[in-house]
């Protein structure tokens, strides 16, 4: 190690004091000043009048623990990210003086290489992280150090005023336990939600209140807390919305595109669908085989690389769904319009052309450009009545019997079959709760899903025959850790995973099979569940384990996934289908840019990030919708199935309805409980009652919280006991304690709101 140079000793001058803040790798005060320059006594004194001195000139800023350059950073300091722009991440001061001039500087930050072929986690919006800034000719760069404990959740919530008249925000996020002090309430009045701010660095300092969203129970505000608490874009710059317009007037050729609007192409998607991004199309090959044709909107015609509208694009990675909205990735009028597989309607579609033979094997692929007219749309559920009923037009039966061949295939395959029931919230014109239900599985959703998978695999092929770059959708097999996890689990019920042999879904689908008793098979299914990676999007190849394909890729639906018009510009190029330049100065190539190309690593890393993001905002907005229609339902009782057990009380959900609901271990009555990790059990210590994964129950809902979307459930007064018992509990260990707790916001003995004890399950 290089060892640091020797400065002058003695008194320096303001230059050397500048010189040295500048070099130093940490931070730079008084101290470490008086230090470096070998100073004492009385020449302290005066570095401290010097120092001031300095600040009051503007040549230095901060405090006398460290110092800056004035205009510019401290060397170390907390950042936090606001941004993830083009796979990198934006941040900006975590603390900046309000009165300073100017707009706080924004940092490019670069991520250090992953050690060890290990990828540091990714960071993402509202991250703090410690790190070393650089000011380069291009910019502010940030070196991260390590990352912080995150201190801006639950910034928005209720405004609660105590009875000594003091102001609370009341955070709308179960995870979140402490209640903060307003010190600025602006213009909100209690019970309104709002978005607040932290001023400070300490968190006695208080929130101040910068946004006003208004009655937190009113309808559509569920989803409204979503996009707000996860920063999800909502908003369309202009620049992007009159760029839209433009591409929406382009032109369709139809010299360059293959005509297909003599076929008889269908879309068959939800009834509430708000795009239409995929059709299909079967007719048999005369030799017991399938022609099939799947026509996907042509994104990438409209939205080309380095416009407005792919950066915006870029940046949302995804258009996320709640019930009463949409906040779509490309504006309403591409996304519900233009880009849209309408009936009736002229579409530029990106054509994928799959030969299917009697097996249900695709054994050729080809991709076009090409001209649509979509036959007609439909509804699931309308498309499954018309097969049932013998009614299905000749185009519309095609595509069941190609359907069965590709289902042939698919059972051959052995892919994970796991049945992962989907909620859904139907809303009244009003945008009130008028039901809530499981959403049926039905043929017609497994018809299109097949042909899907089947276009996405083709795409992927295609695009590694030509040794393209590919945007790869990647499944991962369970990590070791987790499969010995789910083997220790498994042992506790009697049953055997061997890991000495090698696992695949199929390994899967038969312990799953073998289980003939309905409560024991929803208990291992979640279990296998949980023993499952998350899928991503990468540029390397790792297969897709939960479909066992070896090369898979997102073609299917560009209009929502950034992910898939990457795809389809990697086609483009690969196979030499670009479209004469349009008017109206858009960029000209429909293609991957040489920027798609030298980050395609970062943007599948920054698409995964805002796939997670949308997924909890998703999620968290089903459970507020749940909770908000349970609230008038407290005190009932209801058939429920454990899904978790921790220490502090286990969680259940309604059968038939979902919404996971703590029980905590306090109310379970005054025996002993027993936290039995490796059987995910509480478990009697003196009467061996055992609360584990996967038993039914009958409990009572105690608390429905619409703000957070929490749930609270007990034990019924005159019956507790487990319907369906897992058996006899495992053997004794010791007992592990864990505070129970509370999951109403509460006011303490004070008058100050006391903390949300509630712990909200970690999916």
């Amino acid at each position: 190690m290089s060892k640091p140079p020797k400065r002058p000793q003695g008194m320096p001058t303001r230059e050397q004091v500048l010189d040295f803040i500048q070099a130093s790798d940490t931070p730079a005060g008084k101290r470490e000043i008086a230090k470096a320059f070998g100073l004492k006594g009385q020449e302290k004194i005066r570095l401290k009048a010097l120092l001031k001195d300095m600040a009051e000139e503007g040549l230095i800023d901060g405090k006398k623990s460290a110092y800056h350059r004035m205009g510019g950073l401290p060397r170390v300091t907390v950042l936090r990210i606001v941004a993830i722009e083009d796979g990198e991440a934006i941040a900006e001061p975590d603390t900046w003086d309000p009165e300073a001039p100017g707009r706080p500087p924004r940092l490019t930050v670069r991520e250090p290489k992953p050690r060890g072929g290990r990828r540091p986690p990714a960071l993402k919006r509202g991250d703090r992280i410690l790190a070393r800034t650089e000011e380069s000719a291009a910019g502010w760069i940030a070196h991260p150090m390590k990352k912080l404990p995150a201190r801006s959740e639950g910034l928005m919530g209720i405004v609660e005023i105590d009875r000594a008249g003091r102001a609370w925000l009341a955070p709308v996020d179960k995870r979140v336990r402490q209640a903060a002090p307003i010190a600025d309430l602006g213009a909100a009045e209690a019970g309104q939600l709002v978005i607040a701010e932290r001023i400070g660095r300490s968190e006695r300092s208080g929130v101040k209140v910068i946004e006003v969203v208004g009655d937190p129970l009113a309808p559509r505000a569920f989803s409204l807390i979503a996009i707000a608490r996860h920063g999800i874009p909502h908003i369309f710059p202009e620049e992007v919305l009159d760029e839209a317009a433009r591409a929406a007037r382009l032109r369709l050729s139809e010299k360059t595109r293959e005509d297909l609007r003599h076929l008889p192409i269908i879309a068959i998607d939800p009834a509430d669908a708000r795009d239409h991004d995929d059709a299909i199309w079967a007719e048999p090959d005369g030799e017991g085989g399938f022609r099939a044709i799947i026509a996907i909107a042509d994104v990438s015609f409209y939205v080309r690389p380095g416009s407005a509208l792919d950066r915006e694009a870029r940046k949302r990675g995804n258009s996320v769904y709640f019930p009463d909205r949409v906040v779509p990735m490309l504006p309403e009028v591409l996304s519900a319009d233009v880009c849209s597989l309408k009936e009736g309607e002229d579409r530029a579609a990106m054509a994928c052309h799959l030969h299917i033979n009697a097996e249900g094997k695709v054994t050729q692929f080809r991709f076009t450009r090409a001209l649509v007219r979509i036959a007609q749309n439909l509804a699931y559920e309308q498309a499954q009545a018309l097969i049932d009923a013998g009614e299905a037009p000749a185009h519309l039966a095609n595509l069941w019997d190609a359907w069965r061949a590709l289902a042939a295939a698919r059972a051959a395959r052995d892919p994970l079959e796991l049945e992962l029931p989907e909620r859904r919230v139907v809303l009244d014109e009003e945008g009130r709760i008028a039901a809530i239900a499981i959403r049926e599985r039905l043929d017609a959703h497994r018809v299109v899903e097949d042909f899907m998978i089947a276009a996405n695999v083709a795409a992927a092929k295609a695009l590694e025959a030509r040794a393209a770059p590919v945007v790869y959708r990647i499944h991962e097999p369970p990590s070791r850790e987790k499969l010995i996890a789910l083997r220790d689990y498994l042992a506790t019920m009697g049953k055997k995973l061997a890991l000495g042999q090698v696992v695949t879904p199929g390994l899967f689908n038969r312990m799953l099979r073998d289980i003939g008793d309905e409560a024991e098979r929803a208990l291992v299914m979640e279990a296998v569940l949980r023993s499952q990676t998350q899928a991503y999007y990468g540029p390397v190849n790792a297969g897709h384990f939960g479909l066992s394909l070896g090369s898979y890729a997102h073609f299917t639906s560009p209009i929502r996934r950034y992910a898939d018009l990457l795809v389809h510009r990697a086609l483009v190029d690969a196979y030499g289908l670009e479209q004469p330049a349009p008017p109206g100065g858009l960029p000209t190539t429909t293609g991957l840019s040489e920027r798609d190309r030298a980050s395609l690593s970062q943007v599948s890393e920054a698409i995964s990030q805002t796939e997670r993001r949308a997924m909890e905002a998703e999620r968290e907005t089903i459970d507020r919708y749940v909770a908000a229609w349970l609230s008038g339902r407290v005190g009932e009782v209801f058939e429920t199935r454990i899904t978790g057990v921790q220490a502090f009380g286990f969680f259940a959900t309604i059968i038939g309805l979902g919404g996971d609901g703590l029980v905590p271990i306090s109310t379970l009555g005054s025996e002993y409980f027993r936290h039995e990790e490796a059987a995910q059990a509480l478990v009697g210590s003196e009467s061996g009652t055992t609360y584990a994964v996967g038993d039914s129950l009958r409990l009572r809902l105690a608390e429905a919280n619409p703000l957070t979307g929490a749930l609270k459930f007990v034990l019924p007064e005159t019956d507790g006991a487990v319907i369906e018992p897992r058996g006899a509990p495992p053997a004794p260990r010791r007992r592990s304690t864990a505070p129970g707790g509370k999951s109403k916001y509460l006011v303490g003995k004070r008058g100050r709101p006391a903390n949300i004890r509630h712990q909200g399950r970690r999916k």
